[in-house]
């Protein structure tokens, strides 16, 4: 009988794993299918989005002495149009598809959670795209500034000419690189609302904070100058504190046990 029990375990764990392998596949293919449309709305406006993501450096080479820079982009390869094209729906198709990928990975996630936690689905979800879209707001006001740093180290006799692709690279990974900057409150909170880390260990640890928020900035930073990295992460630390604030806020309504 104890075999057969143990048996019956095995079968019910496997199917448990089965079954959470399953949920993952159904909220992957989810948030695929959202990007896809999104991908597809974003082609579908692929020259009012690419006019939106140059007005940054036409706006500075109109202000800039004549030489500074050329705001007309160029394409080397027959292949890069398309290839470019391709590029701003990806980036777009995930910046649309946001919501539907954060709340699959909500979904996917409060199984584990009690039902207490389960109730910030919704906040979860909305000061997540809020503050993405805070970041990549940001990181589309200040690329200007990225682009005139970069350009002056590279000389006055070096005439300054951007291909498509380059210049749609490096803004849209800055518009990714602060928008998931500014995502990480939202993770401090919810660390704090699952009783994984208190609000008094995380003001505790502020000056490892500063550091931390000041190396992941660097890191994620695609252009690697100090007025994007201090941009992204002045804002990152003010956001450390505001996370600690909601926590203690939330958590102190709670009755102790």
């Amino acid at each position: 009988m104890t075999d057969d029990a143990e048996a019956e375990a095995g079968v019910d764990e496997t199917l448990t794993l089965t079954q959470h392998l399953a949920e993952l596949r159904t909220r992957i293919i989810r948030s695929a299918l959202a990007v896809l449309i999104g991908m597809v709305v974003i082609i579908a406006f692929y020259d009012l989005v690419l006019e939106f993501l140059k007005q940054p450096y036409i706006d500075l080479c109109n202000e800039k002495p004549a030489g500074f820079c050329d705001p007309n982009l160029f394409i080397p390869t027959p292949t890069e149009g398309l290839s470019t094209r391709i590029r701003v729906g990806m980036y777009g198709g995930i910046i649309a598809a946001l919501p539907v990928i954060l709340w699959q990975i909500w979904r996917f996630v409060v199984p584990a959670l009690h039902a207490k936690e389960r109730k910030y689905a919704v906040p979860f979800v909305l000061s997540s795209v809020l503050l993405f879209s805070a970041g990549g707001s940001l990181a589309y006001l200040t690329v200007d500034r990225a682009l005139e740093f970069l350009i002056s180290w590279a000389g006055e006799d070096v005439q300054q000419i951007f291909s498509v692709s380059s210049y749609i690279s490096l803004i849209g990974l800055m518009i990714f690189a602060f928008g998931v900057g500014f995502l990480l409150p939202v993770l401090f909170v919810f660390l704090q609302l699952v009783n994984v880390v208190s609000p008094r260990t995380l003001l505790k640890s502020w000056r490892y904070a500063t550091i931390g928020m000041f190396v992941i900035a660097a890191v994620i930073t695609p252009s690697g100058d100090p007025v994007t990295l201090m941009m992204l992460a002045l804002p990152m630390l003010l956001l450390y504190f505001v996370a600690i604030l909601i926590g203690w806020l939330v958590l102190r309504k709670r009755p102790t046990v």
